[in-house]
Protein backbone atom coordinates (compact mmCIF):
# COMPACT_ATOMS: atom_id res chain seq x y z
CA UNK A 1 0.00 0.00 0.00
CA UNK A 2 1.34 3.43 -0.89
CA UNK A 3 -0.85 5.64 1.27
CA UNK A 4 0.63 4.83 4.67
CA UNK A 5 0.97 8.52 5.54
CA UNK A 6 -2.61 9.47 4.64
CA UNK A 7 -4.35 10.97 7.68
CA UNK A 8 -8.11 11.15 7.04
CA UNK A 9 -8.93 13.42 9.98
CA UNK A 10 -6.50 16.05 8.62
CA UNK A 11 -8.25 15.99 5.24
CA UNK A 12 -11.65 16.18 6.94
CA UNK A 13 -10.62 19.13 9.12
CA UNK A 14 -9.24 20.98 6.10
CA UNK A 15 -12.44 20.35 4.13
CA UNK A 16 -14.49 21.76 7.02
CA UNK A 17 -12.33 24.90 7.19
CA UNK A 18 -12.62 25.44 3.45
CA UNK A 19 -16.37 24.90 3.43
CA UNK A 20 -16.75 27.62 6.08
CA UNK A 21 -14.70 29.93 3.84
CA UNK A 22 -16.23 29.05 0.48
CA UNK A 23 -19.94 28.57 1.17
CA UNK A 24 -22.06 31.63 0.38
CA UNK A 25 -25.59 30.43 1.13
CA UNK A 26 -24.60 28.33 4.17
CA UNK A 27 -22.60 31.18 5.72
CA UNK A 28 -25.62 33.26 6.75
CA UNK A 29 -27.73 30.45 8.22
CA UNK A 30 -28.67 29.31 11.71
CA UNK A 31 -26.04 26.61 11.96
CA UNK A 32 -26.54 23.69 14.30
CA UNK A 33 -23.63 21.71 15.74
CA UNK A 34 -24.74 18.10 15.74
CA UNK A 35 -21.68 15.99 16.46
CA UNK A 36 -23.75 13.12 17.88
CA UNK A 37 -25.40 12.42 14.53
CA UNK A 38 -23.70 9.54 12.74
CA UNK A 39 -26.24 8.26 10.24
CA UNK A 40 -28.46 9.50 7.44
CA UNK A 41 -32.04 9.92 8.63
CA UNK A 42 -31.19 11.16 12.12
CA UNK A 43 -32.34 14.68 12.97
CA UNK A 44 -31.52 17.88 14.79
CA UNK A 45 -33.90 20.20 16.62
CA UNK A 46 -33.90 23.98 16.25
CA UNK A 47 -35.38 25.27 19.46
CA UNK A 48 -37.82 28.15 19.12
CA UNK A 49 -40.11 29.98 21.52
CA UNK A 50 -43.16 31.99 20.51
CA UNK A 51 -43.54 35.64 21.45
CA UNK A 52 -45.33 36.50 24.71
CA UNK A 53 -48.23 38.95 24.77
CA UNK A 54 -47.17 42.33 26.18
CA UNK A 55 -49.82 43.95 28.38
CA UNK A 56 -50.02 47.59 29.42
CA UNK A 57 -51.80 49.03 32.46
CA UNK A 58 -52.11 52.48 33.93
CA UNK A 59 -50.60 53.59 37.20
CA UNK A 60 -54.08 53.52 38.78
CA UNK A 61 -54.34 49.82 37.93
CA UNK A 62 -51.02 48.85 39.48
CA UNK A 63 -52.62 46.98 42.38
CA UNK A 64 -55.23 45.20 40.30
CA UNK A 65 -54.88 41.54 39.36
CA UNK A 66 -52.96 40.91 36.20
CA UNK A 67 -54.05 38.46 33.52
CA UNK A 68 -53.44 34.75 33.98
CA UNK A 69 -50.13 33.31 32.84
CA UNK A 70 -50.29 32.33 29.20
CA UNK A 71 -48.73 29.33 27.56
CA UNK A 72 -46.00 30.34 25.16
CA UNK A 73 -46.13 28.45 21.90
CA UNK A 74 -43.24 26.07 21.28
CA UNK A 75 -42.00 26.78 17.78
CA UNK A 76 -39.23 24.17 17.83
CA UNK A 77 -38.61 22.47 14.51
CA UNK A 78 -37.09 19.06 13.82
CA UNK A 79 -34.94 18.70 10.72
CA UNK A 80 -33.94 15.25 9.42
CA UNK A 81 -30.39 14.99 8.06
CA UNK A 82 -30.82 13.20 4.74
CA UNK A 83 -28.42 14.68 2.19
CA UNK A 84 -25.07 13.19 1.25
CA UNK A 85 -22.56 14.56 -1.25
CA UNK A 86 -19.49 12.45 -1.98
CA UNK A 87 -16.34 12.23 -4.08
CA UNK A 88 -14.25 9.29 -5.25
CA UNK A 89 -11.19 9.71 -7.50
CA UNK A 90 -7.79 8.23 -8.28
CA UNK A 91 -4.70 10.19 -7.27
CA UNK A 92 -1.82 7.92 -8.27
CA UNK A 93 0.61 7.47 -5.38
CA UNK A 94 -0.91 9.35 -2.41
CA UNK A 95 2.33 9.48 -0.41
CA UNK A 96 4.15 10.93 -3.42
CA UNK A 97 1.34 13.43 -4.03
CA UNK A 98 1.49 14.56 -0.40
CA UNK A 99 5.28 14.93 -0.63
CA UNK A 100 5.00 17.09 -3.76
CA UNK A 101 2.46 19.34 -2.05
CA UNK A 102 1.29 21.40 -5.01
CA UNK A 103 -0.48 18.40 -6.62
CA UNK A 104 -2.22 17.57 -3.38
CA UNK A 105 -3.25 21.21 -2.85
CA UNK A 106 -4.81 21.32 -6.31
CA UNK A 107 -6.74 18.11 -5.66
CA UNK A 108 -8.01 19.35 -2.29
CA UNK A 109 -8.93 22.74 -3.70
CA UNK A 110 -11.08 21.27 -6.47
CA UNK A 111 -12.73 18.90 -3.98
CA UNK A 112 -13.54 21.66 -1.51
CA UNK A 113 -14.95 23.97 -4.18
CA UNK A 114 -17.10 21.16 -5.56
CA UNK A 115 -18.53 20.31 -2.13
CA UNK A 116 -19.16 23.97 -1.31
CA UNK A 117 -21.06 24.42 -4.58
CA UNK A 118 -23.24 21.40 -3.85
CA UNK A 119 -24.15 22.71 -0.38
CA UNK A 120 -24.91 26.18 -1.72
CA UNK A 121 -27.07 24.87 -4.58
CA UNK A 122 -29.03 22.76 -2.12
CA UNK A 123 -29.71 25.70 0.21
CA UNK A 124 -30.37 28.10 -2.70
CA UNK A 125 -33.13 25.78 -3.95
CA UNK A 126 -35.05 26.41 -0.70
CA UNK A 127 -36.09 29.65 -2.42
CA UNK A 128 -38.76 27.62 -4.22
CA UNK A 129 -39.78 25.50 -1.22
CA UNK A 130 -43.47 25.45 -0.31
CA UNK A 131 -42.97 27.70 2.72
CA UNK A 132 -40.75 30.25 0.95
CA UNK A 133 -42.49 33.62 0.54
CA UNK A 134 -42.23 35.38 -2.81
CA UNK A 135 -42.15 39.17 -3.04
CA UNK A 136 -44.33 38.84 -6.14
CA UNK A 137 -45.69 35.97 -8.19
CA UNK A 138 -44.49 37.60 -11.39
CA UNK A 139 -40.82 38.07 -12.20
CA UNK A 140 -39.20 41.50 -11.87
CA UNK A 141 -37.07 42.61 -14.81
CA UNK A 142 -34.04 44.01 -12.96
CA UNK A 143 -32.18 47.00 -14.38
CA UNK A 144 -30.04 49.83 -13.04
CA UNK A 145 -33.28 51.83 -12.73
CA UNK A 146 -35.08 49.53 -10.28
CA UNK A 147 -32.56 47.28 -8.52
CA UNK A 148 -32.49 49.42 -5.39
CA UNK A 149 -36.29 49.75 -5.28
CA UNK A 150 -36.67 45.98 -5.69
CA UNK A 151 -34.37 45.34 -2.74
CA UNK A 152 -36.18 47.99 -0.70
CA UNK A 153 -39.52 46.27 -1.37
CA UNK A 154 -38.15 43.00 -0.01
CA UNK A 155 -36.77 44.77 3.08
CA UNK A 156 -40.14 46.42 3.68
CA UNK A 157 -41.76 42.98 3.88
CA UNK A 158 -39.19 41.83 6.44
CA UNK A 159 -39.66 44.93 8.57
CA UNK A 160 -43.44 44.49 8.46
CA UNK A 161 -42.84 40.96 9.76
CA UNK A 162 -41.19 42.48 12.88
CA UNK A 163 -37.60 41.87 11.78
CA UNK A 164 -35.57 44.42 13.75
CA UNK A 165 -34.13 47.28 11.72
CA UNK A 166 -30.66 46.58 13.12
CA UNK A 167 -30.88 42.80 12.50
CA UNK A 168 -28.27 41.14 10.31
CA UNK A 169 -29.86 40.86 6.86
CA UNK A 170 -28.22 39.57 3.73
CA UNK A 171 -29.26 39.56 0.09
CA UNK A 172 -27.72 36.85 -2.09
CA UNK A 173 -27.93 38.11 -5.64
CA UNK A 174 -26.90 37.21 -9.16
CA UNK A 175 -24.02 39.03 -10.89
CA UNK A 176 -26.44 41.09 -13.03
CA UNK A 177 -28.45 42.16 -9.96
CA UNK A 178 -25.24 43.22 -8.21
CA UNK A 179 -24.05 45.22 -11.25
CA UNK A 180 -27.45 46.91 -11.58
CA UNK A 181 -27.50 47.76 -7.87
CA UNK A 182 -23.97 49.12 -8.01
CA UNK A 183 -24.81 51.28 -11.03
CA UNK A 184 -27.91 52.71 -9.36
CA UNK A 185 -26.58 53.08 -5.82
CA UNK A 186 -23.26 54.85 -6.11
CA UNK A 187 -22.66 54.71 -2.34
CA UNK A 188 -22.68 50.89 -2.21
CA UNK A 189 -19.87 50.02 0.22
CA UNK A 190 -17.52 47.83 -1.83
CA UNK A 191 -14.16 48.98 -0.51
CA UNK A 192 -14.08 47.42 2.94
CA UNK A 193 -11.65 44.53 2.47
CA UNK A 194 -12.51 43.28 5.94
CA UNK A 195 -15.96 42.17 4.81
CA UNK A 196 -15.06 40.65 1.45
CA UNK A 197 -15.51 36.96 2.31
CA UNK A 198 -18.00 34.21 1.53
CA UNK A 199 -19.23 36.01 -1.55
CA UNK A 200 -19.74 39.38 0.16
CA UNK A 201 -19.35 42.20 -2.35
CA UNK A 202 -20.64 45.17 -0.39
CA UNK A 203 -23.24 46.67 1.93
CA UNK A 204 -26.43 48.53 1.19
CA UNK A 205 -27.31 50.33 4.41
CA UNK A 206 -27.30 47.56 7.00
CA UNK A 207 -27.85 44.83 4.37
CA UNK A 208 -24.90 42.64 3.43
CA UNK A 209 -24.84 42.02 -0.34
CA UNK A 210 -23.51 38.66 -1.50
CA UNK A 211 -23.03 37.55 -5.08
CA UNK A 212 -23.28 33.94 -6.17
CA UNK A 213 -23.65 31.95 -9.38
CA UNK A 214 -25.57 29.37 -7.33
CA UNK A 215 -28.72 31.51 -7.00
CA UNK A 216 -31.50 29.08 -7.91
CA UNK A 217 -32.77 29.30 -11.47
CA UNK A 218 -35.81 27.34 -12.69
CA UNK A 219 -34.75 27.58 -16.32
CA UNK A 220 -36.23 31.04 -16.77
CA UNK A 221 -36.22 33.01 -13.52
CA UNK A 222 -33.70 33.58 -10.75
CA UNK A 223 -34.83 33.37 -7.11
CA UNK A 224 -32.88 35.80 -4.91
CA UNK A 225 -32.95 35.40 -1.13
CA UNK A 226 -33.21 38.37 1.23
CA UNK A 227 -33.06 36.92 4.75
CA UNK A 228 -31.89 37.05 8.33
CA UNK A 229 -29.50 34.53 9.87
CA UNK A 230 -32.43 32.83 11.58
CA UNK A 231 -34.43 32.14 8.42
CA UNK A 232 -32.72 28.89 7.40
CA UNK A 233 -31.42 26.13 9.63
CA UNK A 234 -28.36 24.21 8.45
CA UNK A 235 -26.44 21.30 9.92
CA UNK A 236 -23.39 19.42 8.66
CA UNK A 237 -22.47 16.87 11.33
CA UNK A 238 -20.15 14.56 9.39
CA UNK A 239 -17.19 14.94 7.05
CA UNK A 240 -15.49 11.65 6.22
CA UNK A 241 -12.47 10.84 4.03
CA UNK A 242 -10.46 7.70 3.44
CA UNK A 243 -7.76 6.37 1.13
CA UNK A 244 -7.91 2.97 -0.56
CA UNK A 245 -6.53 0.90 -3.46
CA UNK A 246 -9.20 0.02 -6.07
CA UNK A 247 -9.06 -3.65 -7.02
CA UNK A 248 -9.39 -2.88 -10.72
CA UNK A 249 -6.24 -0.78 -10.98
CA UNK A 250 -2.86 0.12 -9.51
CA UNK A 251 -3.45 3.77 -8.56
CA UNK A 252 -4.42 4.89 -5.07
CA UNK A 253 -7.75 6.64 -4.60
CA UNK A 254 -9.44 8.93 -2.11
CA UNK A 255 -13.15 8.92 -1.34
CA UNK A 256 -15.21 10.84 1.13
CA UNK A 257 -18.58 12.35 1.86
CA UNK A 258 -20.33 15.08 3.80
CA UNK A 259 -23.67 14.57 5.53
CA UNK A 260 -25.81 17.71 5.78
CA UNK A 261 -29.23 19.26 5.41
CA UNK A 262 -31.04 22.60 5.51
CA UNK A 263 -34.59 23.81 6.03
CA UNK A 264 -36.54 27.06 6.29
CA UNK A 265 -37.23 27.46 10.00
CA UNK A 266 -38.44 31.09 10.15
CA UNK A 267 -40.32 31.76 6.89
CA UNK A 268 -41.30 35.28 8.00
CA UNK A 269 -37.63 36.24 8.07
CA UNK A 270 -36.94 35.54 4.40
CA UNK A 271 -38.31 37.10 1.21
CA UNK A 272 -37.61 35.64 -2.21
CA UNK A 273 -37.34 37.96 -5.20
CA UNK A 274 -38.24 36.29 -8.49
CA UNK A 275 -36.38 38.13 -11.22
CA UNK A 276 -34.76 38.15 -14.64
CA UNK A 277 -32.08 40.30 -16.20
CA UNK A 278 -33.64 43.40 -17.74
Amino acid sequence: MSYSNFIPNVWSAEINRELRRLCVFADGTHQKIANKISNRGESVTFVGIGKPTIHTITKAQRNASISAAEEIEDTSLIMPINTISYFNYKVGDIDKAQAQGNILSAIKGETNEGLANQIDKYIAKLAVAADAKLLSGSATSVTSLNAMQTLDAALEVLYKNDVAKNAYIEAIVTPYFYIALKQQYQNLDTNNSGILRNGIVGKYGNVVIKMSNNVHNDGTNDFIMVRTKRAIGYAKPITHTEAYRPESGFADAVKGFILYDAKIIRPNEMVVVKCVKG
